[in-house]
C-alpha cells in the first residue's frame, strides 16, 4: 500500500512543481514586460517635457532676429532645423551619438549667446578621447538650460563637457538667484533624475552645489 501511494504521489507532485514553475515563469515575464513598457511611457513622458521647451526659445530667437537682424536669420534656421531633426527623429533612439548630441547642445548655446549677447558671459568647452561613444539622447541639455533659466543679469556662466575613457563628466556653473532655483515648478533636474534612474541605474552620479553659486555636476559611464 505504501508503494503504492508513493508511485502515485511522485509523478503527481513532479507535474505540480513543473505547473508552478511554468505558472511562475508567465508571471515573470508579464511582470517584466509590464515593468518595461511603464519605463517606455515614463521616458517618452519626460522627454515631451523637455522638447517643446526648448524649440520654443529657439523660435523666439529667430523672430526676435527676423525683425532686427535679418541678415543673420538664414543660419540661425539651419541650426533650428538640425535640432528640429535630432528631436523629432534621431531622439527616438535609445541611444545617440554623442557627437550629434554635443552638436545639438552647440546650436542650443549658439541661440543663447545671441540671446544674451552683453548680459552674460558664457564659457562653452567639450573634448572627448574617442568617436564612438553613444548616450541616451536629451540628457545633457536639461543641465546646461537650467544654467541658463536660473543665472543672473551679467553674469557667467561655465560650461564643460569632457569624457575620458567611458566616463562623460558634465559641469555647469552660474550665479543664481535663490527664489527661482527653489521654485516648486523647476522640475528639469528632478526629471532628470527620473531619466537617469531609469536609464543608467547605479550608472551615474548627479550632485548639485549651491554654496557660492549653482553648480552641477553630472558624471556618467557610457558602457
Amino acid at each position: 500500500m505504501s508503494d503504492y501511494l508513493w508511485q502515485t504521489l511522485t509523478p503527481l507532485l513532479f507535474f505540480s512543481f513543473i505547473w508552478m514553475l511554468f505558472r511562475y515563469i508567465d508571471t515573470a515575464e508579464e511582470v517584466e514586460k509590464i515593468q518595461q513598457e511603464r519605463t517606455e511611457m515614463e521616458l517618452k513622458f519626460l522627454k515631451s517635457q523637455i522638447n517643446p521647451h526648448v524649440l520654443f526659445n529657439n523660435l523666439n530667437t529667430i523672430y526676435s532676429y527676423s525683425i532686427e537682424k535679418p541678415g543673420k536669420a538664414p543660419d540661425l534656421i539651419l541650426r533650428l532645423s538640425d535640432n528640429l531633426k535630432h528631436v523629432l527623429y534621431e531622439s527616438n533612439s535609445e541611444k545617440v551619438s554623442l557627437s550629434k548630441e554635443i552638436q545639438f547642445i552647440d546650436n542650443y548655446i549658439a541661440f543663447h549667446k545671441i540671446r544674451t549677447e552683453g548680459l552674460k558671459q558664457i564659457n562653452y568647452q567639450t573634448s572627448t578621447d574617442k568617436e564612438h561613444y553613444k548616450i541616451a539622447p536629451l540628457l545633457l541639455i536639461t543641465i546646461i538650460e537650467n544654467a541658463f533659466k536660473h543665472s543672473t543679469i551679467n553674469s557667467v556662466i561655465d560650461i564643460n563637457i569632457s569624457v575620458k575613457e567611458n566616463i562623460l563628466t558634465c559641469i555647469c556653473k552660474n550665479n543664481y538667484n535663490e527664489k527661482t532655483v527653489k521654485s516648486p515648478n523647476a522640475i528639469g533636474l528632478k526629471n532628470l533624475k527620473k531619466r537617469l534612474d531609469l536609464l543608467y541605474k547605479n550608472k551615474y552620479e548627479l550632485v548639485t552645489d549651491k554654496t557660492t553659486v549653482f553648480k552641477v555636476s553630472l558624471s556618467l559611464n557610457l558602457l
